[in-house]
């Protein structure tokens, strides 16, 4: 599945979310928006990169940043996941994999030495005007968010 790439139109979308509402991408324009993809609600790496998030939550947004997670887990299960985890930014359903596929975030990696098909964990951020304006694929959950925020100059 092709990746998407700095200045490519990001594909808009509308999954539903854990709060029982729903996340329309193009609803985001005129902000940045973080759009990250995650393999299973309440796994380890999951829950560490989810709350990574959750901790500079307050830093993104005041630098212009929405953050919206994305994962094929039902929506049940994503409300589970925020409640432990006490996460308060759109977690968006996706399991029939349309949108992990348009974003690339779908495909074959290596998973303890065996090729699997899941969730390239992977992190997007879109511009205010809808384009990529970063892309990152197969990144790590751990120090990922610290990584982000170098990357984006945020403090």
């Amino acid at each position: 599945m092709p990746r998407l790439a700095v200045g490519d139109l990001a594909p808009d979308f509308t999954l539903p979310t854990a709060d029982g509402g729903s996340v329309t991408l193009s609803d985001l324009r005129g902000r940045h928006v973080v759009v990250y993809f995650y393999p299973a609600a309440m796994t380890p790496g999951c829950t560490k990169q989810a709350c990574d998030f959750r901790d500079s939550l307050a830093s993104l947004q005041g630098a212009g940043y929405a953050v919206v997670g994305l994962s094929p887990d039902p929506v049940d299960k994503l409300a589970r996941f925020a409640d432990a985890e006490q996460l308060t930014f759109p977690l968006a359903s996706d399991p029939e994999h349309a949108v992990l596929e348009q974003w690339g975030a779908w495909g074959e990696k290596s998973l303890y030495g065996k090729t699997v098909t899941g969730v390239i964990r992977s992190t997007v951020v879109v511009d205010p005007d809808g384009r990529v304006e970063l892309a990152q694929y197969n990144v790590r959950a751990t120090g990922h968010v610290a990584k982000l925020r170098r990357d984006l100059r945020i403090a």
